[in-house]
């Protein structure tokens, strides 16, 4: 049997199926899932056992036998803490078959398998009987079905079936409860994930401003949420507007219906602002008592707490459909409203009882401007960087002349604008996709440019004299941003696509970016390392055919891959200095033959080598450049800052080479690293030596 998976190709820039064998997906989900990253996650575990163990005794107490259901079971940890506990019997259920099969070798080589049944199946297929999955209803409901949002996994569906068919009325439950909170925040810099700000362009007339359509401007944008490290927003880039909310909690030992609400909360302005944004974390009480309790808040609700890190459950960012002013004091209402697996919030301002709830409403918000559905969140930041925008300004001004012919190669950018102010005779736009074609068409009406600027609805390849109104291209320009790409060398589609319009250009063309070059250095993380790490033992017990089923994955082809990050959000510092590893010429058309690297790269700094960070530097024009990578080492520590809008390429070390004094450093990392011009693709290998 064979599985179809989508992936993009760089030398296309399109998503494209590719036949994988039947395991590929399996793999691919074992290797870039989160389990290490929660067996790591001590704090989790600690409160867990805690909750699970209070549980079997408040049970026992009572007289009864303590019969555990663990719904989501994962690698069974949960399961073997009940049964080491003191749990009569417990059905560990896990849908994934992999995961299912890790579990039952877990709980066998932990001693528990006459106390422990994994049940490979869907909770809402588990039958209850005598010929059943299960013997007879739990009295003890343990699962961890929660991500970032609380309900995006399904959560509550899963709860409200399991109450109806699966366990006792009245039955005890780990977690106990979930609160969400809020907190009402204004943020330009979180705005501008949302937004596209006015574009200011000092030409040679006189100043332009580049303003969004109104449909964009009024769009509440998409309904996903933005699930972001919250911990590494400097408390400078946002403005507290209110206190700390409880905006709704749900006791999981009672039913739970999962039907779409809302919920309402009274909120007064701590400040004057603009509200633009709700902040939103969880917490769950393992207890009835709230006495084990596991938090999300961020830094600045709980600064006296030690923090622990994880990456399975983060903060929320909410986007309110508008931004609306609001005074200090004022009385103001924020609705919440969910349907089974998201959430979304509107901020009403206080009009009398019966007015406010006839204007409640449930409805998901649905993007009208298209522009969410083409741009995601990084790329409006992207598109909001005045000094980003800047650096395209002036090469344009250095490269375009008053007869220039100037064609764009990028997914809906606002280079073919700036061309147009800057002074180009004539102006086209390749667009690659329907959406992107709808996108410009609005900017360029909103800014009374439609008969200014040409937009072209054609793959490279197909290109015709007709399209370009039988005239050469004497200036081909590019970001390079396409929506296809993952990994930061995925925006090389831009050479492809120059290769493939070779016949359009004048023999005197001027090409921007000019030339590009992949840089690389090596890091030790504070954090990321850990979803790579091997656990071996978790709270006692033995989890190692975890960790080979995950490394089994890795090698089957993941390990020799690089993975996209954004690491603003994860720290790290620099072990090396960055050093440029490959340089790509896009005067020149792509080469047939691969090109090959290979070289060392000397460690500077004690700390452990837990990978290798790439990213993408862009020569614009004589002198200037974008970076989608670091930005700089900011002190003698090493510690990086990168660019906040793009994600960087992370090439895990399979082993983590520690070094506590200079002395006994490797002296060098050599690497190799190969881009294959058939694929668009990059093989990297790295040794420690």
């Amino acid at each position: 049997m064979k599985t179809f998976c989508g992936r993009a190709n760089p030398t296309t820039g399109a998503m494209e199926w590719l036949e994988e064998d039947e395991n590929y997906d399996y793999h691919q989900e074992i290797a870039r899932s989160r389990y290490a990253d929660m067996l790591h996650d001590k704090d989790r575990n600690e409160k867990y056992y805690q909750g699970i163990r209070a549980a079997v005794n408040r049970v026992k107490e009572r007289g009864e036998k303590a019969i555990v259901l663990d719904i989501g079971t994962g690698t069974g940890l949960l399961s073997m803490m009940a049964a080491s506990a003191g749990a009569d019997f417990c059905y560990a259920v896990e849908v994934f078959k992999p995961m299912a099969n890790a579990a039952v070798k877990i709980v066998e080589k932990n001693g528990f398998r006459d106390k422990i049944k994994v049940i490979n199946k869907h909770s809402t297929e588990v039958t209850v009987g005598p010929d059943g999955d299960m013997q007879c209803r739990a009295n003890i409901l343990v699962t961890e079905l929660f991500d970032t949002e609380l309900i995006g996994e399904g959560a509550l569906p899963t709860y409200e079936h399991a109450h109806k068919y699966l366990v006792q009325e009245g039955c005890e439950a780990v977690p106990h409860r979930a609160t969400v909170y809020v907190q009402l925040v204004e943020s330009k810099r979180m705005w501008a994930w949302n937004k596209l700000f006015p574009v200011h362009v000092e030409a040679e007339d006189g100043e332009k401003i580049i303003v969004s359509p109104s449909e964009m401007e009024n769009c509440p944008g998409v309904p996903s949420v933005c699930d972001i490290q919250l911990n590494q927003m400097p408390s400078n880039d946002f403005t507290v507007l209110s206190d700390v909310l409880t905006m709704f909690s749900v006791d999981f030992s009672k039913p739970v219906r999962s039907a779409s609400t809302y919920y309402r909360v009274q909120l007064e302005p701590v400040k004057s602002g603009k509200a633009q944004i709700v902040l939103s974390w969880w917490d769950i009480d393992m207890d009835p008592s709230g006495m084990i309790n596991c938090t999300m808040a961020p830094y600045w609700v709980k600064p006296t707490s030690t923090f622990q890190w994880r990456d399975h459950w983060m903060q929320c960012v909410y986007f309110l459909p508008n931004e609306e002013p609001v005074l200090q004091g004022e009385k103001l209402y924020l609705i919440a409203s969910r349907d089974e697996y998201s959430l979304w919030y509107k901020l009403q301002k206080d009009r009398g009882e019966e007015k406010n709830k006839a204007e409640v409403l449930v409805e998901s918000p649905v993007c009208r401007c298209q522009a969410h559905l083409l741009w995601n969140r990084p790329r409006f930041g992207q598109l909001n960087d005045k000094n980003r925008t800047l650096q395209y300004i002036k090469s344009l001004m250095k490269v375009l002349k008053t007869d220039s012919v100037c064609l764009c190669i990028s997914d809906g950018s606002l280079l073919p604008v700036l061309a147009h102010y800057l002074g180009a005779k004539q102006v086209f736009t390749l667009e690659n996709s329907a959406v992107s074609c709808s996108v410009m068409e609005k900017f360029f009406k909103a800014n009374h440019l439609d008969d200014k600027i040409k937009i072209i609805e054609a793959r490279p390849e197909l290109l015709t004299s007709s399209n370009l109104e039988n005239k050469k291209v004497s200036v081909l320009v590019g970001e390079p941003f396409f929506t296809t790409s993952l990994l930061p060398w995925h925006n090389l589609y831009f050479w492809y696509a120059r290769t493939a319009v070779t016949g359009h250009l004048t023999s005197d063309v001027t090409i921007l970016p000019q030339s590009a070059s992949l840089h690389m250095m090596i890091v030790e993380f504070q954090d990321l390392w850990r979803i790579r790490s091997p656990c071996g033992t978790c709270e006692g017990f033995d989890v190692q055919t975890m960790d080979d089923m995950i490394n089994n994955s890795l090698n089957f082809r993941e390990s020799k891959e690089a993975e996209p990050h954004p690491l603003w959000e994860y720290p790290c510092k620099s072990l090396s200095d960055p050093q440029e590893v490959l340089t790509f010429d896009f005067r020149k058309t792509v080469p047939q033959h691969c090109l090959r690297t290979k070289g060392s790269v000397n460690l500077l700094r004690k700390g452990k080598s837990h990978g290798a960070v790439l990213w993408m530097e862009y020569y614009l024009a004589a002198d200037i450049s974008v970076s989608t990578g670091l930005v700089q080492i900011s002190n003698e520590k090493g510690n990086c800052e990168w660019n906040p809008h793009c994600k960087q390429a992370v090439y895990f070390f399979s082993s983590v080479i520690e070094s506590e004094t200079l002395s006994d450093l490797p002296s060098a990392v050599t690497y190799a690293i190969n881009f294959d011009t058939k694929t668009g693709e990059i093989a990297m290998d790295f040794k420690l030596s």
